[in-house]
């Protein structure tokens, strides 16, 4: 059975009326800081994720400071990589908060779910995200962020030598030389890393509904029609819809 709704990761940015011809030569320097501190708040992350797995294990129930803690990582994470590398979709500094922060142009933010599968929780991390990593992986560098899920995904984004990475570059050069990053890259670069980041929220045990195979491009995070998982009553509850008239930058 399938509902049309949001996927229960949320992600939303908005691109920068006029960006820098320039600033992305050295925004490897300026997000120095934010990389230190994301090593701390990962390798919290990957700690975090194993208790998850055994509460899930044994209650049926993600701990809520966990999963806000997680999604937290995650959402710092996205705010640096659409700063950075993985976008370059804004020239406004991220801000060092787990929090949402509404004026800032990135957004994620994950529906949390009151019940989870006691057993899907022991094969949808590694076994039935195996398509996705092999996709993902070809997004966001050859393969790494396969062997790695989703642990490292803010590094493999950052540094990404994939399709993500070929096509920032190519925007960052026609950014110098016309002053305007082009709409139909920002479109697919989002759709992309929308994707991978759908996937890491599946791979963090935050959702047991499966990801979609759909490259949703732009800003605005779309409806979908995802399976409802069978075992979970309360599944409907757990997403909400999404406004597709919603502004590119628009919060969910």
């Amino acid at each position: 059975m399938t509902t049309s709704v949001a996927y229960p990761v949320h992600v939303n940015a908005a691109p920068d009326p006029k960006s820098s011809r320039w600033l992305w030569l050295v925004k490897w320097i300026l997000v120095i800081p934010h990389y230190v501190v994301l090593l701390f708040l990962w390798i919290g992350f990957m700690v975090t994720s194993v208790v998850a797995f055994f509460a899930i294990l044994f209650t049926g129930r993600y701990p809520r400071g966990i999963f806000n803690y997680n999604v937290g990582v995650m959402r710092w994470s996205w705010r640096v990589t659409y700063y950075a590398y993985g976008a370059l979709g804004t020239d406004q500094y991220p801000p060092f908060t787990l929090a949402e922060v509404e004026d800032y142009p990135a957004h994620l933010s994950v529906d949390y779910p009151e019940r989870l599968s006691r057993g899907l929780v022991l094969v949808k991390w590694w076994l039935l995200a195996i398509p996705h990593y092999i996709i993902v992986g070809i997004f966001v560098g050859g393969g790494m962020w396969a062997a790695n899920r989703s642990d490292n995904w803010q590094w493999n984004i950052g540094g990404s030598g994939g399709l993500v990475g070929i096509l920032v570059i190519i925007a960052a050069v026609i950014l110098a030389f016309t002053g305007a990053y082009p709409r139909s890259l920002y479109d697919v670069i989002l759709g992309m890393n929308r994707w991978a980041l759908r996937v890491a929220g599946y791979a963090a045990l935050m959702t047991d509904v499966y990801p979609p195979f759909r490259l949703d491009q732009g800003g605005s995070d779309p409806v979908l029609a995802v399976p409802s998982p069978s075992d979970d009553p309360s599944s409907e509850r757990m997403l909400r819809a999404s406004d597709t008239d919603a502004a590119p930058g628009g919060t969910p």
